[in-house]
């Protein structure tokens, strides 16, 4: 208990799924908690769940497609908190399209939200954590971004973005002691897999040597050891795989 006490956490797409969970549990562990989703309705009772541990929390209801939004909110963030220890960017989209259907349209809103989001939200926060001292950027991927999957080629090529993205940062960022990593999960059940077909779990569930698709608080694990001291602390440029063994690097 208390692995984040004194850290101030800021988790994007936290209104529910993965972000809720990763929340929940930073709060458990002491960190004060700045939450940011496009619905801000959810992004509240998060909060106010997150409150209950006795730790301070915020809520931001911001699209992380939107630089002049995102650097306001992460100013307003340091305003209120006084600065920024973790970033978890876990805001992100996902629907079922054949390539040889797929809009031009459809292709750029997935890269904006699940790969230019992931930017917007590091260039802004990471400077404050050069303020700091030190700081964990923890990137949520996906086990698509390194294996590809059908129907995914928009939402496979964001989520590959974020891994390479994170190991340029990783190597840019380790002389200021900042630490970034990339948590690549398997298929979760959140409200993001309400975009896949029931044909695909299907066909992905018959896949996985576990048999099973993950939930939230089994990932949020894997976040608090990214973020916690000494446990994350030789972990950079690192892609954590909790995917029912769908990959195996």
């Amino acid at each position: 208990m208390n692995q984040l006490s004194g850290k101030v956490a800021v988790i994007t797409g936290a209104g529910s799924g993965m972000g809720a969970a990763i929340a929940r549990l930073f709060a458990q562990e002491g960190a004060t908690v700045a939450l940011l989703d496009l619905n801000e309705q959810h992004c509240q009772e998060i909060a106010k769940q997150c409150s209950e541990y006795g730790v301070q929390t915020s809520c931001h209801a911001v699209n992380v497609t939107d630089s002049d939004g995102v650097r306001a909110t992460i100013a307003s963030i340091v305003a209120e908190h006084g600065g920024i220890d973790i970033l978890v960017n876990s805001a992100g989209i996902l629907d079922e399209t054949p390539f040889l259907e797929m809009s031009p349209e459809t292709f750029d809103k997935t890269i904006a939200v699940d790969l230019k989001g992931v930017y917007l939200c590091s260039r802004w926060a990471a400077p404050e954590m050069v303020k700091r001292g030190g700081g964990r950027i923890i990137n949520i991927a996906s086990q698509l971004g390194i294996k590809g999957g059908i129907n995914l080629a928009h939402y496979c090529a964001a989520k590959a973005g974020v891994i390479g993205f994170t190991k340029s940062l990783a190597l840019e960022l380790a002389p200021h002691k900042i630490l970034a990593n990339v948590i690549a999960p398997g298929p979760i059940v959140t409200p993001l897999m309400d975009g896949l077909s029931s044909e695909w779990k299907k066909m992905k569930q018959s896949e996985l040597p576990l048999g099973r698709f993950g939930q939230p608080h089994e990932v949020a694990p894997t976040a608090l050891l990214l973020a916690s001291s000494p446990g994350g602390d030789l972990y950079t440029g690192q892609t954590l795989g909790p995917n029912s063994g769908d990959v195996m690097p």
